[in-house]
C-alpha cells in the first residue's frame, strides 16, 4: 500500500514538475481573467476595428474604405470587412499569447481560432475561447519534446483545435446564442428590471479584472438589453473618472473615462464601498436607457460591453442606427436618438456618480483620497 501511495505521489511530483516546465498553470486567474481579456483585445484589433473602419468609410463617403479591395472565393470584401473576417484567428493568438504559447503553438492558433470561431456562428467567441485554451495547453505540452518539433507542435495543436471545434462549436455556440437571446427577451418583455440587472452585471464585468466586452461578444447581446449595457459601463467608467476628478485631475478624466474603470480595482480591494456611487448609478440610467430612451445597440455585440472606451460603444450604437435604416426597421435617426445617447453615456454618469458619492462620504463610508490612482 505504502509503495503504490508512494508510485503516485512520484507521479503527481513529476506531472507538477512537468506543468510548471511548459508554464501550463490550471487556474481561473489564467483562463477566466489572462485569456479572456486578450480574446477581447483580439476582438478590438480585428471585427471592432473593421466596423469602426466601415462605419467611416460609409459616413464620410471614403472611397478607398467602402470598394472592394479583395474577392475571396466570391465574397467581396473591403478593408474593414476584412478586419472583420479575421476575427478568429485575432482571438485565438490573442488567447496564445495570454497563455504564453511558443511560437510554433501561437503561429498554428490562426487555423485553430478561424475554425472555431466559422463554426461556432453567432456564439463563436465563446467557442473560440474555450477550444483555443485546450489547443494552446496541449500544444505547449508536445512543444519541443521531439527531434522534429516543427512538424509535431502544429500538427498536434492544429489536430485539437480542429477536432474540438468540430465537436463543441455548433454546440457552444448554439448555447451561447440561446442564452443572449433568452436574455434580449426577457428585456424586451421586461425592460425596467432587465435594464437595471444587465446594466449593473455588466458594468461591474467592466470594472473588475475580466471582459465585459468579451462576454457581450460570446452571447451576441445587441438590442434592448445591448442598450442596458452600455448604459452600465458608461456608469461605471464615466462616473470613477468624474467623481475622482478631485484626486487624479484630466490624466485621471482621460485614462478612466476612455480607457478603463479597471484601474480602480486597487483602490476597490481596499475599500468596495468606492463601488456604490457607480453599481447605484448603472441601476438608474440602464432602465432610463430601457424604458425612456429605448436605447439599442444594434452594431457589433462586442460594442455593448465596451462603454465609452475609446468610444466604441457610442460608435456601435451609431453604427446599429445606420444598419437599421438599411434593413427598414428605422425610418431616421432622430434628436431624441441623440439625447438619449448623450444622456446615458456621459451626463447622467457625470453627474448623478458624484452625487452619491458625496452620500457616501458623509456616511463615513469612503473619504478624500480613496479614490487616487497610484502613478505608474
Amino acid at each position: 500500500m505504502d509503495n503504490a501511495q508512494d508510485t503516485t505521489a512520484v507521479k503527481e511530483k513529476g506531472l507538477k514538475a512537468f506543468l510548471k516546465k511548459k508554464d501550463i498553470e490550471i487556474s481561473l486567474k489564467r483562463y477566466g481573467i489572462d485569456a479572456l481579456g486578450a480574446m477581447a483585445q483580439g476582438l478590438f484589433c480585428s471585427l471592432l476595428i473593421g466596423t469602426i473602419i466601415n462605419t467611416l468609410g460609409t459616413q464620410f463617403h471614403i472611397g478607398f474604405l467602402t470598394s472592394t479591395v479583395a474577392t475571396i472565393a466570391g465574397t467581396e470584401y473591403t478593408v474593414g470587412g476584412l478586419a472583420t473576417a479575421m476575427s478568429g484567428p485575432a482571438m485565438a493568438v490573442a488567447i496564445g499569447y495570454a497563455l504564453k504559447c511558443p511560437p510554433l503553438v501561437l503561429f498554428s492558433l490562426i487555423t485553430v481560432g478561424f475554425a472555431s470561431n466559422a463554426l461556432g456562428g453567432a456564439g463563436g467567441p465563446l467557442a473560440v475561447l474555450f477550444v483555443a485554451i485546450i489547443a494552446s495547453e496541449i500544444g505547449k505540452a508536445v512543444s519541443k519534446e521531439t527531434k522534429v518539433d516543427i512538424l509535431v507542435t502544429p500538427l498536434v495543436t492544429i489536430g485539437v483545435g480542429i477536432a474540438l471545434s468540430a465537436w463543441w462549436a455548433p454546440a457552444l455556440g448554439k448555447a451561447a446564442s440561446k442564452v443572449g437571446t433568452l436574455i434580449m427577451w426577457a428585456t424586451d418583455l421586461q425592460p425596467f428590471l432587465m435594464g437595471i440587472l444587465v446594466s449593473v452585471i455588466v458594468g461591474v464585468a467592466l470594472t473588475l479584472p475580466i471582459s465585459s466586452a468579451a462576454i457581450c461578444a460570446a452571447l451576441s447581446l445587441t438590442g434592448l438589453a445591448g442598450g442596458a449595457a452600455v448604459a452600465g459601463c458608461c456608469a461605471q467608467m464615466v462616473g470613477f473618472a468624474v467623481m475622482s476628478f478631485k484626486e487624479n485631475k484630466w490624466g485621471g478624466l482621460v485614462s478612466q473615462g476612455i480607457g478603463t474603470s479597471m484601474l480602480q480595482m486597487g483602490n476597490i480591494v481596499k475599500n468596495p464601498r468606492i463601488w456604490i456611487a457607480p453599481i447605484l448609478t448603472s441601476a438608474i440610467t440602464g432602465p432610463i436607457a430601457t424604458c425612456l430612451f429605448n436605447l439599442k445597440m444594434n452594431g457589433a455585440p462586442v460594442s455593448s460591453g465596451m462603454g465609452t472606451c475609446g468610444l466604441v460603444g457610442q460608435i456601435g450604437v451609431y453604427t446599429g442606427w445606420v444598419n437599421d435604416i438599411a434593413n427598414g426597421s428605422k425610418a431616421a435617426i432622430t434628436a431624441m436618438d441623440w439625447i438619449g445617447l448623450v444622456l446615458i453615456s456621459f451626463v447622467l454618469p457625470a453627474v448623478l456618480c458624484p452625487i452619491i458619492h458625496m452620500g457616501v462620504k458623509k456616511l463615513g463610508w469612503a473619504k478624500d483620497g480613496d479614490l487616487k490612482l497610484e502613478a505608474k
